[in-house]
């Protein structure tokens, strides 16, 4: 929706938050402008806010609760509290052309670059072997050439979809010497547009990737590289983007990182693809059915690092979604453009 179909004009504005922010953090909001009105409930279905708020609700900050689109009359602009949106998107309430929906893209990005780090480095320098080496009590003759590391330095990563995590973990990778490459939409437009970015991180102007990628050119880039991070959002056009023909391309001894989503990446072909060493191993945040089945073969493979869905979780979270929802509100005074807005067509 356009900032002229919003017209927020001078009235009062009832903005709804449906999450568990603390008071100092609703304070904060508060301040933002007298013609904003709070009301703060933490529910778990839409029938746990009374018929008399909907009905009133201009703003809505949610984590995944929308009402009947018919209870809401007034709602004009729906603020997610994750980068994620598809489960938003699913819900009748948005199929309607005039909801502005935003996400809290961005605000993950420094963390979740952070994890991919690490597990780059934890396969570098062989600390999942040493671990079972500690836990075996064994200092095994052959240490030097068993734990000979890859340094990353000069290795090459590349990037299954160039937005705010990515581009903060190349920010990082550059500095540890690494060549950088992705995959992006749009490449002839490297810098970000819109998009909410914590100051001094990621790479707001595209100068930190060697190479972009069209989408179509993903097999090209994944036979170059050494690392790859899969951090692509939710849709349609994703699903199983990482497919057999995708691992047959990377070589043999490249990692796959996956922090997107499980339905991402191809499973079956990925264990596949780890069984017979047609790459050398994978660092996974996520998973096609989570939790993770305890009868999956991914548990029991050696050249696997396996974490249940925390990549992108922070003890400040809350805090850096509210910033994100602060500025969007000043934004919406003032009848700006919003970060974060989610195209509903290409489901991010």
């Amino acid at each position: 929706m356009s900032n002229k179909d919003r017209n927020p004009g001078q009235d009062a504005l009832n903005v709804l938050v449906l999450s568990n922010f603390s008071d100092a953090i609703m304070d904060r909001l508060k301040t933002i402008s007298p013609r904003l009105r709070f009301t703060r409930k933490v529910v778990k279905t839409a029938s746990e806010v009374t018929p008399d708020i909907w009905k009133t609700v201009d703003i809505l900050y949610t984590p995944s609760v929308l009402p009947d689109p018919a209870s809401a009359p007034r709602l004009r602009w729906v603020q997610g509290h994750f980068a994620g949106v598809d489960r938003l998107l699913s819900q009748p309430l948005l199929a309607a052309e005039d909801v502005i929906v935003t996400s809290t893209s961005g605000i993950h990005a420094p963390k979740m670059a952070e994890f991919t780090l690490g597990m780059m480095l934890a396969f570098a320098h062989k600390i999942p072997t040493m671990l079972r080496l500690q836990q075996k009590s064994d200092w095994p003759e052959n240490r030097f050439e068993l734990l000979m590391p890859h340094e990353l330095r000069g290795s090459t990563l590349g990037i299954v979809g160039y937005g705010s995590i990515g581009r903060a973990t190349a920010r990082l990778a550059q500095t540890f010497g690494m060549q950088v490459l992705a995959t992006k939409r749009d490449v002839m437009h490297p810098a970000t547009r819109g998009e909410f970015t914590f100051p001094d991180t990621g790479d707001p102007d595209g100068s930190q990737v060697n190479r972009l990628y069209p989408p179509e050119a993903l097999k090209s880039m994944l036979s170059e590289c050494d690392y790859v991070q899969v951090i692509i959002p939710a849709t349609k056009a994703n699903y199983h983007l990482i497919d057999a023909a995708a691992l047959a391309a990377m070589k043999k001894t490249a990692v796959l990182i996956n922090v997107a989503r499980g339905e991402a990446v191809d499973e079956a072909a990925l264990i596949n693809a780890l069984q017979t060493g047609q790459i050398a191993g994978a660092a996974l945040d996520v998973f096609e059915q989570e939790p993770l089945p305890a009868t999956s073969p991914l548990w029991k493979l050696d050249n696997v690092i396996l974490s249940p869905h925390v990549a992108g979780n922070s003890e400040h979270y809350n805090e850096s979604a509210a910033e994100v929802f602060a500025q969007n509100l000043e934004r919406y005074l003032a009848d700006e453009e919003l970060l974060n807005v989610v195209d509903q067509a290409r489901g991010y």
